[in-house]
């Protein structure tokens, strides 16, 4: 529904005291004013810098000319416009500033009572919603919805009216996807840059405005690299279950869309690198969401930071949101009522029911080394499409991965290869980048890497114990097991004589 729309149905049901979220406020004074003239009702607007107005007006008369810029007066004087055969509508722009005034709150409370019986209404135009408690049972909240992808055409065809500045068929519909979770204004904006730039509508000058949006806020970043599947040597199985779970389908309903992958495995083994080459694959943005930046300070900061977010990740659908070490992120959420109050469990809880309800095309990559700090209810189905576990490459994946780093680093290929019996494909980068740094051959540099399969041996050795029959193997089609794991351990059995005591 349109903000129109969810306005007349608020109004007609009589709540005096209405309350829209808004980033557009020109957008949305101009839908309610379209509105209120086709109704036949009464509108006035009042801003700081402005006062007050009434709709329509062009030489600037005010319904009181002693409210001006208070606010309180601008309150009172919705009393004067009230009329007995329609309603009378004030619309507050950016009122929020002023609701930390006892006068002003008590003010707005005996207007929003008295406006049931004279039809009088107060609107509060503001980009946040931040209700005071002695107002919360008295408003109702409309969100003004970004544009969808029919209003963002309809933009870009305002835009481009030249014949070849508009693309078609495949190309539009990156451009829509592209453009949607911006404003109205930044669309007009981004298809201008566009049209100077190139000469004609392209996602890229687009991506780089919607970058821009995310880095204002702080909570997202959006990540455009050139990496791609032919990088990353090995992890068919899994490179062919998302690209499979992400084709488009037919009369796609919210049952059939993908969930995500949650993947677990030891450090240096790809988990990283394919979240970032899976949205180049498939021509989504890969937003990266740090966890840690949705702590706050005050009260409440940390929740509102978290919906915020996720409101975000929803706007910019299609995409993929990448979540790395996400264990270390949540691993105190079963001690969050000792150690902050509850802060981080309740932020737990708004990611668990978006990832379980969310409705949006989002594809969701969590990565783990330790799935065991995680809370079980995490893992549990249907948050998550699959549970991989990343093992040490084997024989034929390092190959694959030596080919593509020589190749990469530019060193001959002839050369003799150290012995990588366990080594993680970011050690075999590592190896190259070092001889080529150096200027030494590949056997004297890997004399400076010590593997984390060295290093850390008892803890990669419970990792693989753990995913043994419980993870989904990146490698190969079906359940990851190992060669200890897959026989089954028996317990030395006494015989005992059922007579004997």
């Amino acid at each position: 529904m349109t903000l129109s729309e969810r306005l007349a149905e608020t109004v007609r049901a009589c709540f005096a005291g209405i309350w829209i979220q808004s980033h557009e406020h020109e957008d949305a004074l101009l839908e309610i004013a379209r509105l209120c003239h086709n109704e036949q009702w009464k509108m006035a607007t009042w801003d700081i810098d402005q006062g007050l107005r009434l709709s329509g007006g062009t030489d600037g008369s005010t319904a009181d000319t002693a409210a001006g810029a208070d606010p309180l007066a601008a309150v009172r004087a919705l009393s004067a416009m009230a009329d007995d055969e329609n309603p009378s509508l004030l619309v507050l722009v950016n009122f929020h500033r002023f609701l930390n005034s006892a006068e002003v709150v008590q003010a707005m409370a005996r207007q929003i009572v008295q406006g049931k019986n004279n039809r009088t209404f107060v609107v509060v135009l503001s980009p946040v919603v931040q209700i005071p408690t002695e107002l919360e049972k008295l408003i109702v909240c409309i969100e003004h919805e970004l544009p969808d992808r029919d209003q963002i055409d309809e933009i870009a065809r305002g835009v481009a009216t030249e014949d070849g500045e508009l693309p078609t068929g495949v190309e539009l519909q990156r451009v829509l996807d592209a453009a949607c979770g911006l404003t109205r204004y930044e669309v007009e904006g981004a298809f201008s840059l566009s049209l100077v730039r190139h000469g004609r509508i392209e996602p890229s000058s687009i991506w780089e405005l919607k970058s821009q949006t995310l880095t204002k806020n702080g909570l997202l970043s959006l990540h455009r690299g050139s990496e791609s599947f032919s990088d990353l040597g090995g992890l068919e199985s899994l490179k062919s279950f998302c690209l499979r779970a992400m084709r488009p389908h037919n009369g796609s309903t919210r049952a059939l869309k993908p969930r995500g992958v949650l993947l677990l495995g030891v450090p240096g083994t790809g988990k990283s690198a394919f979240c970032k080459a899976l949205g180049n694959e498939t021509g989504r943005p890969t937003l990266t969401l740090d966890v840690g930046a949705l702590m706050g300070s005050l009260v409440g900061q940390t929740e509102e930071r978290t919906r915020r977010a996720l409101r975000i990740v929803d706007a910019m659908q299609p995409a993929v949101l990448f979540v790395d070490e996400v264990e270390k992120a949540l691993s105190g959420v079963a001690g969050s009522g000792q150690t902050d109050s509850g802060v981080s469990a309740r932020m737990f809880g708004s990611l668990l029911s978006w990832l379980n309800d969310h409705e949006s095309d989002v594809f969701v990559v969590c990565t783990a080394n330790d799935v065991t700090k995680l809370p079980p209810e995490f893992c549990r189905a249907e948050r998550f499409d699959g549970l991989f576990f990343l093992d040490l490459p084997g024989k034929q994946q390092k190959q694959a991965i030596w080919r593509m780093y020589l190749d990469l680093f530019g060193i001959e290929a002839d050369q003799r290869l150290p012995d990588d019996q366990h080594w993680t494909g970011a050690e075999i980068r590592a190896c190259c980048r070092l001889a080529a740094l150096l200027d030494v051959p590949l056997v004297q540099a890997a004399q400076n890497i010590v593997p984390v399969a060295v290093t850390s041996a008892e803890s990669v050795d419970q990792l693989r114990n753990w995913a043994s029959g419980r993870c989904l193997s990146a490698d190969t089609v079906g359940i990851y097991t190992t060669a200890s794991g897959s026989k089954a351990k028996s317990r030395r059995k006494i015989p005992r004589d059922p007579s004997v005591n």
